[in-house]
């Protein structure tokens, strides 16, 4: 049956237009006017006058063939839906300009799932067939040199935003294609926005501050979706401008549009052919040899920990990373393990590294609500008695009475005066104002 035919039909029978699909229908006449080879030729040529031809083809097909959309104010909703599918990634295009939107799930042809403020929410848009999210997969993909099929089904990419994109194909996804996109917002947040959002008062945004100032090596850690980039990049935006920063990621997610001095290093997985790989660790080596003042870690998941850690330990101080951890003590598990991914060096010594290495770890963490906020703060020191890494806590948060609370402050604290970063007043005025402050959200 015919498109037209089927448009008879449903009009006869009452039943509207909601038995065929009108986007479909435009596709189909549209091509008509234009085949896919000269849209092809056209968006090659000149993508902007593509466009414009290809609207024009759009409204023509619809003013000749009314029946496709019946009420007037759908059709630009149709023609835009159409231009999103030809220039853009389809139904995702409205969500990927929403800033509110953070994550976007999309599970086979017929799910898909986005979050807006913490909340995970089901959109009514979705894709007709496999065979379109396959087409969205390769739009992404292609320009990058990458490849997904059935001999190698999942890969990681990066849109021109700068957003994440995670897609994992059958047999591996049981119920069809399966693409992740995280998405960066396209300015950063600062310390300030992140305060009065609520993640932490002005006394660790204080402290925060001061260590970055200071030259300490700090690691915000945290679990998946905790905010930890977010917070690194608004640690990142206190470095001062004179510096040289060089940002070492498996992908690129870290944004420094405010900093005049950024150079900008990402890891490369090996090519079909399985070789050409540059894995983060040969990053972090290369990196010494490029007179960096600040080194930043997108994340340590590998045998690079140890590269960063000996880096932190020989004269690069000031270094920032994230690490995948649900709490201090966790994080110090996973550094072991990770630095033993490169040398099989002892647990005492690894456990010495870190303690010497970190003077800085805020751990962040999301609650049911959605809501980011730094859980934690502490620094390591190494014991000799105990022979390993011994965890000091400066601010700890109390989840039964959602409140935090200050136990300590970091030694280095009393430096600041002397670095010329702040005065002796205000470090004592700082230190009087957390030694009784509890934190109430």
């Amino acid at each position: 049956m015919s498109l037209a035919e089927r448009a008879q039909r449903a009009e006869t029978q009452k039943e509207g237009i909601a038995e065929f699909d009108s986007l479909d229908a435009l596709r189909s006449y549209v091509q008509r006017y234009l085949s896919a080879a000269e849209m092809a030729h056209l968006i090659e040529r000149s993508p902007y006058q593509a466009r414009s031809e290809i609207r024009l083809a759009c409204e023509r097909a619809l003013k000749e063939n009314p029946w496709i959309v019946p009420q007037a104010q759908e059709k630009e909703e149709v023609i835009a839906r159409y231009l999103d599918s030809v220039f853009g990634l389809g139904p995702l295009e409205t969500l990927l300009a929403d800033e509110q939107v953070t994550e976007i799930m999309v599970n086979g042809c017929q799910s898909l799932y986005y979050e807006s403020e913490g909340t995970l929410r089901k959109s009514s848009s979705v894709f007709s067939s496999d065979d379109q999210v396959y087409a969205l997969i390769d739009r992404i993909i292609s320009p990058l040199g990458r490849r997904v099929d059935e001999s190698s089904p999942m890969v990681n990419a990066r849109l021109p935003q700068g957003h994440r994109v995670n897609a994992i194909i059958p047999p591996l996804a049981l119920d069809g294609p399966i693409v992740t996109i995280r998405k960066f917002r396209s300015k950063v947040y600062s310390l300030d926005e992140l305060r009065a959002f609520g993640s932490f008062d002005k006394h660790m945004q204080q402290l925060m501050e001061w260590s970055v100032l200071l030259r300490k090596n700090v690691a915000v850690s945290g679990g998946t979706g905790s905010g930890k980039t977010t917070l690194l990049n608004a640690l990142s935006s206190v470095i001062p401008h004179q510096e040289r920063i060089i940002t070492i990621e498996d992908s690129a997610e870290l944004r420094f549009l405010e900093h005049p001095h950024v150079v900008r290093l990402e890891a490369r997985p090996r090519n079909a052919e399985g070789v050409g790989e540059v894995a983060i660790k040969d990053l972090v080596i290369n990196a010494l040899r490029m007179r960096p003042d600040r080194i930043v870690v997108g994340e340590c998941r590998g045998a690079e920990a140890l590269d960063m850690l000996q880096a932190m330990n020989t004269g690069h101080d000031g270094s920032l990373t994230t690490l995948h951890a649900n709490s201090p003590t966790e994080a110090i598990s996973r550094l072991t393990t990770m630095v033993r991914y490169g040398a099989e060096l002892p647990v005492e010594v690894i456990e010495n590294q870190i303690a010497s290495a970190l003077d800085l770890v805020i751990q962040t963490a999301r609650n049911s609500q959605g809501k980011r906020f730094v859980c934690e703060v502490v620094g390591f020191s190494y014991s000799r008695e105990e022979r390993a890494c011994v965890i000091q806590p400066y601010f700890v948060w109390d989840h039964r009475s959602n409140s935090g609370s200050w136990t300590t402050y970091p030694a280095w604290i009393d430096d600041l005066p002397f670095a010329g970063i702040a005065t002796k007043q205000e470090v004592e005025k700082w230190k009087q104002s957390v030694s009784y402050q509890a934190l109430v959200s």
